[in-house]
C-alpha cells in the first residue's frame, strides 16, 4: 500500500495525506455533533488534544504523561534489545550450522506461534507488577521476527564467500562476524522493524495487566474512571512513539542498503 507513494511527488503526497487526516477528523466531529456516539465515550478531537497537552504537565495515576511514556519506553528498550541480542546470533548460527538449526528449530517453532499477549498471565505469576513481566512479554513478541529475518538473510549469502573465508582459515566465529553478519544486515534491520512494531504492541498489552506505570497502565486507569479523553490520549502517545521508532529503523534500513551497495 505504501509503495503507491513512489508515484506521487512530494507536494501530491502531502496533499493527499492532509486530505485523509482532514476527512477523518471531520467524520469524527460529525459523529459527536450528531450524537451518533455518546460524548462520554467519544469526546471532540479538540477535547482529546487538550487533555493530551494537559497530561504532559499534570500527573494522572501518579505520573505525568512524559513519565508514563518514559516508563513504557524503558521496558520496551530492554525487551527489544534482549530479543536482538539473542535472536541475531542465533539466526546466524542456525544458518551456518545444520546441527544448531536442528537443535534450535523445534523449540523455536513451539513458542513462536504463541501470541505475546498469551504470556501475560505467566508473566504476572512470575514477576507481578515488576519490570520483568513486561520485558518477558515484549521479548516474546519481538524475538521471532528478529531470528527469522536474520536466518533468511544469512542463508542467502553467496556460498563462495563462505568457502573463500574457510580456505583462508576462518573459524565459525569469524565466519559469522565477518561474512554472514555484514551480508545479512539489510535483512536483519527489516526484521528489527517488524520486531519493534510487535514488541511495542506487546508492551501495551502487558501494561494493561502487569504494570503500575506506563501508557497502558494510564489507559486502564482512564477506562476504569470512564475518562475516554485520557484513554484516547494514551492511544495517541502509543501511535506517535511507535511511528518514531519505525522512522528511525527505516532510516537505519536505508543506510544499511546504501552501505551494502557501496
Amino acid at each position: 500500500m505504501m509503495a503507491n507513494n513512489e508515484y506521487l511527488n512530494r507536494g501530491e503526497s502531502v496533499l493527499w495525506t492532509s486530505m485523509g487526516i482532514a476527512s477523518f477528523i471531520s467524520f469524527w466531529y460529525l459523529m459527536v455533533t450528531l450524537d451518533l456516539v455518546p460524548k462520554q465515550f467519544l469526546p471532540y478531537p479538540h477535547e482529546v488534544l487538550s487533555k493530551f497537552i494537559h497530561l504532559l504537565t499534570e500527573p494522572f495515576s501518579g505520573f505525568t504523561l512524559w513519565t508514563h511514556i518514559a516508563s513504557s519506553f524503558l521496558r520496551f528498550s530492554y525487551g527489544f534489545l534482549l530479543a536482538a541480542l539473542i535472536g541475531i546470533p542465533l539466526g546466524l548460527l542456525m544458518a551456518l550450522s545444520k546441527y544448531a538449526n536442528q537443535l534450535i528449530t523445534p523449540f523455536f517453532e513451539s513458542i513462536r506461534f504463541v501470541a505475546p499477549i498469551a504470556w501475560v498471565p505467566f508473566a504476572a505469576l512470575w514477576f507481578g507488577t515488576g519490570i520483568g513481566g513486561p520485558i518477558l512479554v515484549i521479548f516474546m513478541g519481538a524475538f521471532p521476527p528478529v531470528l527469522i529475518n536474520t536466518y533468511r538473510g544469512a542463508i542467502h549469502v553467496d556460498k563462495k564467500y563462505l568457502e573463500a573465508a574457510r580456505m583462508l582459515g576462518a573459524k565459525k566465529f569469524r565466519l559469522i562476524a565477518e561474512v554472514l553478519f555484514p551480508a545479512s544486515i539489510p535483512s536483519i534491520i527489516a526484521g528489527l522493524r517488524i520486531s519493534a512494531g510487535l514488541g511495542w504492541q506487546s508492551l501495551v498489552g502487558a501494561e494493561l495487566i502487569v504494570a503500575s506505570s506506563g501508557v497502558g497502565y494510564m489507559m486502564v486507569k482512564g477506562q476504569a474512571s470512564i475518562q475516554t479523553d485520557i484513554v484516547m490520549s494514551g492511544m495517541i502517545a502509543i501511535g506517535l512513539i511507535g511511528l518514531l521508532i519505525d522512522v528511525l529503523l527505516r532510516q537505519a534500513e536505508k543506510f544499511a542498503i546504501h552501505y551494502k551497495e557501496i
